[in-house]
Parts: structure tokens; sequence; C-alpha cells
């Protein structure tokens, strides 16, 4: 082997190196991008779910509210009705249970 073939051999190596190295980088450009999209869509998945949980919290803090309210007109109506029963003297017992 004289040195135009050596050189020959290296430029060819040189060039070889450079397309690997240019294809890797095209695969890893590749890569980021996919990351970084999926981290947007993440993110904006992450936003969505919150303003749903705090559609569902709002829904269910009226949901509470209108529940106390109507174990309130119970609890006053159970009290009228022993009121009543007890006027009686007798007639009607009510036990506690």
């Amino acid at each position: 082997m004289n040195n135009d073939s050596i050189k020959r051999i290296e430029e060819l190596f040189k060039h070889h190196i450079g397309v690997l190295s240019e294809d890797f980088q095209y695969k890893l450009d590749l890569v980021v991008e996919g990351q970084q999209m999926l981290a947007e869509r993440l993110e904006l998945t992450r936003t969505e779910l919150k303003d749903e949980i705090r559609k569902v919290d709002q829904r269910l803090t009226m949901v509470e509210a209108r529940l106390e309210q109507k174990i309130d007109a119970v609890a006053v109506d159970l009290t009228a009705h022993r009121a009543d029963t007890e006027a009686h003297h007798g007639v009607y017992r009510v036990k506690e249970g």
C-alpha cells in the first residue's frame, strides 16, 4: 500500500463516518422533536384534567349544599312530627331506635 491508497482509505473512512454522524444526528433530532411534542401534549392533558376536576368539584359542592338543605328540611319535619305525636298523649308512640 502506498500513501495515495492510505489517503484514499482515510478519505472514504472520514466520509463514511460523516454520513453515519449526519444520520445519527437526524434520528436524534427526530427523537427530541417527539419528546417535545409529548411534553406539550402531556401539559395540555394536565391542564384539561385540572379544569375538569375543578368543574366536578364545583358540582359536588352544589350537590352537597342541596343535600344539606334537604337533610335540614327532613330534620325540621321530623321534629314537627314528633311534637305533633307527643301532643296526642299516648295515642301515638315514637320510639328512638
